[in-house]
């Protein structure tokens, strides 16, 4: 145990280090200022503005915000679709794969750009070439970019005052790829292949097997998707096992620096956050908050996994540990710090079977994805996400104090509350409600594997990912039937449009007002703020979700203390 505490100590102290220094370098990135690669990269930015039309020094207010990130996305939609469904004319196709099957093509591109990632089929057996080059790894990184544009854009309405502008949808998306994603999906690409990644286009390669048969082993351009997917916190794998395949995810330094990967972005956008509103400290409290929640959830993880099954223990298994879904290689540990850091992170990827988990490392992985993806979250909507539970936690203060609220020098407006809970409460509502359609229906049972709480759990779980925008999947349910596919499609939509869209209304509001005086504001940065946030995320999604998972998880876990099995 000592063993294991110093490594995570470790793990921890490097992601902080870390993300301070990529917050400052963001926060330049996007004040505009001179950074170590501009002399490089600037003229990179230029060249694609005059190309695109672009002029760098028009604002936007939010309405005109908005309707440019519906319009990227929708023709983002409609372009992964095409390039789906015309796979089997186009180019680097080497395995002659035919068109993808309608609802597994709008799941797919609905999924890839609102950064879902989310995969019913299998990508080395779906997907050519050109297709996850072209579609799934372009996607990669425009759809996190969408999402660092929002934050950047909310982040203005508590930086600016009497101002309707939140800066350009366009600039600040191309600001995201060039001088963040870019750069750090190079670095990482060229130490996956030097791990032993595979980076090709060559066809899948047949060979004999010791026993004699055929084995048809799949290749292609790996790195460079695994290294987006895992920075972006996007998720989709290269292959189906994902980060679980030796060609995705080798060794054990792979391992690690893919889940490094994962919060690294997330992790730094707080103390982003704190530069650009001139309160260095409140990027320190709310990345706090963050930190407290990721290590209260993993806690309970690993308590779980490493007390193993009372099952496995009759068989006389040590200690009941449960090693099913689980790459040796990795093991335990390894496996349940990366499960957990995807579902906080909006991520998906995963390097080993989340389906074969204890009930309990499961209800965590759950409840990381229902409250929200804000433990860190995808980059820049966890950042969102927690601005959003903090204006809800200082209406919760004002309603206490007897004062109008107000949050990071800006009062709250009716207005402004109702956009949050909408944003915070729409995901929930439309995970429960497909989640108990596929429950009362042979459209939504007839494709479980498994029977009582856990299939439950792999059907609430789905949709949690889906309207969640993380991806991952319990991987005991076959996903790939038209009322999943659309049904899924629809809550990811929801999910990404119904949380980005009320932020960016309650910027609209916010930046237009003044700063409320020192006097009058309640200290944001302050311990006492940290605590009261934490516990209003805990507390929302305990009280929306508690009922389903006593029936899920929790029922389980109760049945396998009694020898029960499914």
């Amino acid at each position: 145990m000592g063993t294991v505490l110093v490594r995570l100590a470790l793990f921890l102290i490097i992601l902080t280090f870390i993300a301070v220094i990529l917050g400052e370098y963001i926060a330049k990135v996007f004040k505009g200022e001179k950074t170590l690669f501009s002399f490089i990269l600037r003229p990179i930015e230029n060249l694609l503005y005059k190309l695109f039309g672009i002029d760098e020094t028009t604002e936007m207010d939010w309405k005109a915000y908005s309707f440019s990130l519906i319009i990227f996305s929708i023709i983002g939609i409609l372009a992964l679709f095409a390039l789906q469904e015309l796979q089997h004319l186009l180019p680097l196709n080497p395995q002659g794969l035919g068109a993808v099957r309608w609802d597994t093509a709008i799941n797919t591109a609905v999924s890839f750009v609102t950064n879902t990632n989310w995969q019913a089929y299998s990508g080395e057996g779906t997907m050519s070439y050109l297709t996850q080059m072209l579609g799934m790894t372009v996607q990669n990184f425009l759809s996190a970019a969408a999402g660092i544009a929002v934050a950047v854009a909310l982040t203005k309405a508590f930086a600016k005052k009497e101002s309707t502008n939140l800066g350009n949808f366009w600039v600040d998306i191309t600001r995201a790829i060039i001088y963040i994603l870019l750069p750090l999906s190079i670095l990482y690409s060229l130490i996956f292949v030097s791990q032993g990644v595979i980076q090709n286009l060559n066809p899948a390669a047949k060979v004999k097997t010791l026993q004699g048969t055929e084995q048809v082993i799949s290749q292609g351009p790996a790195a460079s998707q695994v290294s987006i997917k895992i920075l972006g916190t996007n998720g989709g794998g290269f292959f189906n096992a994902n980060s679980s395949h030796p060609y995705e995810n080798p060794n054990a330094v792979t391992d690690y620096m893919q889940i490094l990967g994962l919060l690294i972005i997330s992790a730094a956008l707080p103390f982003a956050f704190g530069i650009l509103i001139n309160n260095r400290k409140q990027g320190w409290a709310i990345f706090a908050a963050m930190a407290i929640l990721y290590l209260l959830g993993l806690t309970v993880a690993l308590y779980s996994e490493f007390h193993g099954n009372p099952i496995l223990s009759k068989f006389g298994i040590h200690n009941g540990l449960n090693m099913e879904g689980k790459e040796v290689r990795f093991g335990i540990l390894s496996s349940v710090l990366f499960g957990h850091s995807t579902t906080v992170t909006s991520c998906g990827a995963v390097n080993a079977m989340h389906d074969s988990m204890m009930p309990i490392t499961g209800l965590v992985f759950m409840f990381n994805m229902m409250v929200g993806e804000v433990i860190f979250g995808g980059v820049g909507s966890g950042l969102v996400g927690i601005i959003l539970y903090a204006i809800l936690t200082m209406f919760i203060v004002g309603l206490m104090i007897g004062r109008t609220p107000e949050v990071f020098g800006k009062k709250l407006k009716p207005y402004d509350m109702v956009m949050a809970v909408i944003a915070l409460i729409l995901p929930s509502i439309i995970q429960l409600i497909f989640g108990a359609i596929a429950a009362t229906h042979s459209f939504g049972l007839s494709s479980l594997n498994n029977a009582g709480p856990h299939g439950l759990s792999e059907i609430i779980y789905a949709f949690a990912s889906g309207a969640g925008n993380n991806g991952s999947a319990f991987a005991g349910l076959n996903a790939n039937t038209p009322f999943y596919n659309l049904s899924i499609a629809l809550a990811m939509l929801v999910g990404r449009f119904g949380t980005l869209i009320p932020s960016l209304a309650i910027a609209g509001s916010l930046i237009q007002q003044r700063f409320v005086p020192d006097e009058a504001k309640f200290p944001t940065e302050s311990p006492l703020f940290v605590i009261m946030l934490v516990s209003v995320v805990i507390i929302v999604g305990a009280l929306t979700f508690f009922p389903v998972m006593v029936l899920g998880p929790i029922l389980e876990k109760l049945f396998i203390t009694t020898g029960g099995l499914f």
